[in-house]
């Protein structure tokens, strides 16, 4: 079974996209028990603390321009929010590949 990379890519945009929903909602899309530590809650947890170091990034920036905060708490914030937006794609790059990797595995 062979697939292509668009279609991979569109996998992983449908599968972002149910997150997204998910998220905007409050709906947990497995479970709701916050001591279960299966892989679809550390992937939540991950994201969610991923959104939630660039809408610091955003809050720093803006009491920037209210004239509360420094702009070297600006500056380590933004540094922050590009490093982890970096780390994510560079974990969605290694998740496409092993994906690729295991459709050309022989059955």
């Amino acid at each position: 079974m062979a697939v292509d990379f668009n279609t991979a890519v569109n996998a992983y945009r449908d599968a972002a996209s149910a997150v997204r929903d998910a998220g905007k909602t409050g709906q947990v899309a497995e479970t709701a028990d916050p001591n279960d530590s299966s892989f679809a809650n550390m992937v939540k947890g991950s994201l969610d603390n991923a959104v939630a170091t660039g809408e610091h990034a955003e809050q720093m920036t803006m009491a920037r321009l209210a004239g509360e905060a420094s702009t070297m708490d600006v500056v380590t914030a933004v540094a922050n929010a590009q490093h982890t937006l970096e780390t994510v794609v560079a974990v969605r790059d290694k998740v496409l590949t092993a994906y690729q990797e295991i459709l050309r595995m022989p059955i």
